[in-house]
């Protein structure tokens, strides 16, 4: 584990220095694999203010995270391929500590079942907050799970990824980094 966890890294490093070297089309060289999917905004996109609810039922914000790059993932427990991809987003958090992963469960998810999965796959160091009614998802056009969408340092949404992915893969970590390195 230890090995494909160096060699990523490895991988990412190479990826970046290409990117930044090589490559006068910055990011957009680095949408392989998973993260072909990318979206990659021309400018920007504001968000709206949203209220969320903490695991505890504490309110929680997206604005707790303003000032740090940021990865949202929209998710529910009953979601098959968001089950799938959990635990690349706890790898993601662990390997990249400077970018916020949040974990935003949306829609119905009985907190019991999501405390239970959160606990059965070892992603309790993310970031967990709940959107029960869906609030944000519906103002922002997330029509399916699971989504991920990138937030620039002022809270703003830069990329979005629409559907599953390794966010632990090489591709993955080098798209990030070269990200946050642009800024």
């Amino acid at each position: 584990m230890l090995q494909r966890s160096i060699l990523g890294m490895i991988l990412a490093l190479l990826y970046t220095g290409f990117a930044f070297g090589a490559n006068a089309q910055g990011l957009d060289t680095l949408r392989i694999g998973d993260m072909q999917k990318m979206i990659l905004h021309a400018a920007p996109k504001d968000l709206p203010d949203a209220a969320f609810l903490g695991l505890d039922e504490a309110p929680r914000s997206l604005t707790e995270v303003r000032g740090r790059w940021a990865l949202v993932n929209f998710w529910a427990t009953w979601c098959a391929p968001c089950r799938k991809e959990m635990p690349s987003l706890g790898a993601l958090a662990k390997d990249m500590p400077d970018l916020a992963v949040i974990a935003l469960a949306t829609g119905r998810n009985p907190l019991p079942q999501l405390t239970r999965f959160i606990a059965e796959t070892d992603v309790g160091h993310l970031i967990h907050m709940r959107d029960p009614k869906s609030t944000l998802s519906s103002q922002i056009g997330i029509l399916g799970l699971p989504v991920t969408i990138i937030l620039n340092p002022q809270g703003r949404e830069v990329a979005r990824l629409i559907g599953d992915a390794d966010w632990h893969s090489a591709e993955a970590l080098a798209l990030l980094d070269a990200m946050i390195r642009a800024d």
